[in-house]
């Protein structure tokens, strides 16, 4: 019995639509749960396999006051054992905001799902009836607990010539019909409609070129012959033959809509906004129609709804500049026509087009955003797309900047476009990105070293190279610098990294930008300190310099005219300036310019000058050589977890191991799962595997007793269950520093 002061409520949960699909290859298996006051009374329906579109049509008695909050949880029964119990959303209501009691009406509600506690979106909605116990509603369509929602909803299946069937028109009369007998069924109810729809529409004459058919389900519709359109309304006159429509001029489209807008597709575009000079307008009947403004004409059709196909076409034609998707990766888009990318090769979807860098956040600063646009211009370039084939290069470890120079300079630059597939001699693994990232980290340690006289640091720092004006000690030096100009346009058109740095005159010389006084302080600090305290002070009767520098070429001082007879051409207050501009184009330019015009004749073989234009030296610094700081917030917050969890004790001294690391040891591990030490400008988030976008993954393998192994072109690190934080950090340390070469697995 209920409680003092309790009603006896019966809520019959009708159906759920467009629910949350949250696995790729599979449906959910939904179910309801009801509950009121947190659990005091609980109830379930049963479990419908395999639908986003549900019918249970099961009723319930529930006590309740009015201040009583009733919910609603539809759960999906495949994932109940998970955190979040497999939640499709939930509703929660007060009986007493949307039902009266005291009036014992019966009253159809359908609320959207809503988030409770899940990290994702949800979509749909669901259907349910209240009723008092007291006085039950008799009519045909609330007469028993198995009809208390038309036919229609439970069979997607309806006639082709029939108008969709609109859910807002189903609400039961709240008078009992003293005709119909509460205890008559189902089919009794349907039969005795589609007896009163046919003596009725039968009992007087149609306009001229009308017709009354029926559907499946006994419902009567009206088809006009004469515009070749239908409507569930029934003409009354002549002059009421068409199909009630807005005053304005109709267009061509709404000539071939057959019905009314079906509840459930409106509901799915509720959250997409119309496109610009749209507008939804109701007729008097309530039916929706749009206006399109553009060109003042209106229709039927949803513009969000009909032009879906033709907005994936879009999408994917405009993909197309961007190349063809990496291996095992799918274009889909939902049902409100938003594209999303499907990786079969991990089970999991995304947003973010795998071809483009990620979207850096609407508060990341504003010159990564310019970097990201500039970047997904320059990708889309017809130029820069990968041909057909294979580019197969062998080489020995201990000899690759040897055997990289042979192999490189025999082929053409562009059978150098086709996708790079690098075999080491004596390993077994297969190149699937790794293998040639690796390649790239080992050969821009060899090419940039001082000691081969083709580079060398700059004067302030060990850190950032310049050109040796020396370099031609070495009789094929141009060669060389050819050599290298191709490896940097390979690593460009093929998104690698390098690890290297140049000063930042050498990047505005690949832009052709004109060099100022400040990029001088890269490459000669003390000359530029001296320029600096020229042009500053009065230099009359204080410096004696001509129009000339001097050069030690290997111990013979030799003069070096800045402008044509230069070295009769004396430097005075009046043209320091000129002075100061000409040194600075020969020290930094001219000087070299042989080496550097040889090193982008290289880089242009692969990579069009006119492509790179769009970026800043800046800019094209992180397009050659990325990142070298580790950030390890970044790096820990975008690493996924294979049979681990990132609560599990190994997982936390894994993190507390290599926070205590210096740099140098952070960039070591990082090359031994990637295959390089840098990172994309946008962090760990943009790492990229194998043909495709791949974070910094730890698998659960092996047993205590062996080391750490890495998997390059996936970066994946297998990480044995060690037992204790100094195993960990011994064998890890040794297996990055102790280990190199690649196997097959």
């Amino acid at each position: 019995m209920p409680a003092s002061g309790a009603r006896t409520l019966k809520l019959t949960v009708l159906g759920a639509n467009g629910l949350t699909k949250r696995d790729v290859f599979r449906l959910p298996d939904p179910y309801a749960v009801v509950s009121v006051d947190s659990e005091s009374q609980t109830f379930e329906t049963s479990v419908i396999r395999k639908k986003l579109s549900t019918y249970w049509n099961e009723s319930f008695r529930l006590n309740v006051t009015e201040s009583s909050v009733v919910t609603i949880q539809v759960l999906d029964q495949r994932r109940v054992q998970r955190r979040d119990k497999g939640s499709l959303g939930s509703v929660n209501f007060r009986v007493g905001d949307v039902f009266d009691l005291d009036q014992g009406s019966h009253k159809v509600l359908t609320l959207d799902l809503e988030q409770t506690h899940e990290p994702y979106a949800i979509y749909g909605n669901i259907m349910f009836s209240l009723a008092s116990e007291s006085r039950m509603p008799t009519s045909a369509a609330g007469a028993s607990s198995m009809n208390e929602i038309p036919e229609a909803v439970r069979s997607s299946s309806v006639s082709a010539r029939a108008p969709e069937y609109s859910l807002a028109t189903v609400a039961p009369s709240p008078h009992p019909s003293p005709s119909v007998a509460p205890a008559r069924s189902h089919h009794e109810v349907r039969q005795t409609q589609s007896q009163f729809f046919r003596s009725e529409s039968s009992s007087a004459s149609l306009p001229p070129g009308w017709e009354v058919r029926f559907d499946p389900r006994g419902r009567a519709y009206y088809v006009d012959h004469n515009t070749h359109t239908t409507t569930w309304q029934r003409p009354a006159a002549p002059s009421n033959a068409t199909p009630s429509v807005p005053p304005q001029r109709i267009s061509t489209s709404s000539r071939t809509s057959p019905a009314p807008s079906d509840h459930h597709l409106q509901q799915q575009h509720a959250d997409v906004r119309l496109p610009d000079g749209w507008e939804e307008r109701r007729t008097a009947e309530g039916r929706p129609y749009f206006v399109d403004h553009n060109t003042r004409t209106t229709t039927w059709l949803d513009p969000r709804r009909s032009n879906l196909p033709s907005r994936l076409a879009a999408t994917a034609t405009s993909g197309t500049n961007l190349g063809p998707l990496p291996s095992g990766w799918e274009m889909r888009m939902t049902s409100v026509g938003r594209v999303y990318f499907v990786d079969h090769s991990t089970r999991t979807t995304t947003w973010e087009d795998p071809r483009v860098p990620t979207d850096p956040g609407a508060d990341a600063p504003q010159y990564k955003k310019d970097y990201r646009r500039k970047l997904i211009y320059f990708r889309s370039q017809p130029q820069l797309r990968a041909r057909e084939g294979k580019c197969e290069i062998a080489l020995r470890r201990n000899m690759v900047f040897e055997d990289s120079y042979s192999a490189v300079m025999k082929f053409k630059g562009s059978d150098l476009k086709k996708r790079l597939f690098i075999k080491f001699e004596g390993e077994e693994g297969l190149d699937f990105g790794g293998v040639s990232r690796e390649w790239f980290f080992l050969l821009s340690h060899e090419m940039f070293n001082p000691s081969y006289g083709l580079f060398q640091y700059s004067t302030h720092d060990n850190y950032t190279l310049q050109i040796n004006k020396a370099s031609g000690i070495n009789p094929e030096h141009l060669d060389y610098f050819n050599f290298i100009g191709r490896c940097i346009g390979l690593a460009v058109f093929h998104r690698r990294f390098l690890d290297v740095y140049f000063v930042p005159s050498f990047y505005k010389m690949m832009l052709g930008k004109k060099l100022t006084l400040a990029d001088l302080e890269g490459v000669d600090a003390d000359l530029h300190r001296s320029l600096i305290w020229m042009l500053e002070n009065d230099i009359t009767d204080v410096l004696d310099e001509t129009f000339s520098t001097t050069e030690d070429h290997f111990g013979e001082v030799v003069t070096v005219p800045l402008i044509p007879g230069g070295e009769d051409v004396p430097v005075t207050e009046e043209n320091k300036r000129e002075y100061v501009e000409a040194l600075v184009d020969y020290r930094i330019a001219t000087g070299v310019k042989e080496q550097f015009d040889a090193f982008m004749a290289g880089f242009m073989d692969i990579v069009p000058k006119d492509m790179i234009s769009v970026f800043n030296e800046h800019e094209l610094e992180w397009l050659i050589g990325g990142i070298s700081d580790v950030d390890m917030d970044d790096w820990a917050k975008y690493t996924d977890y294979r049979n681990y969890e990132k609560t599990d004790q190994v997982i936390q001294w894994f993190w507390e191991c290599v926070r205590k690391w210096p740099t140098e040891r952070k960039s070591r591990l990082l090359q031994f799962v990637t295959g390089t030490s840098r990172v994309p400008m946008n962090g760990f988030k943009d790492l990229q595997g194998a043909d495709g976008p791949r974070r910094f993954t730890i698998e659960k393998w092996g047993d205590p007793s062996q080391l750490p192994r890495s998997h390059t072109c996936f970066n994946r690190l297998d990480l044995p269950p060690y037992q204790d934080y100094s195993s960990l950090e011994q064998k890890l340390l040794f297996a990055i520093e102790e280990t190199e070469g690649f196997a097959q697995e």
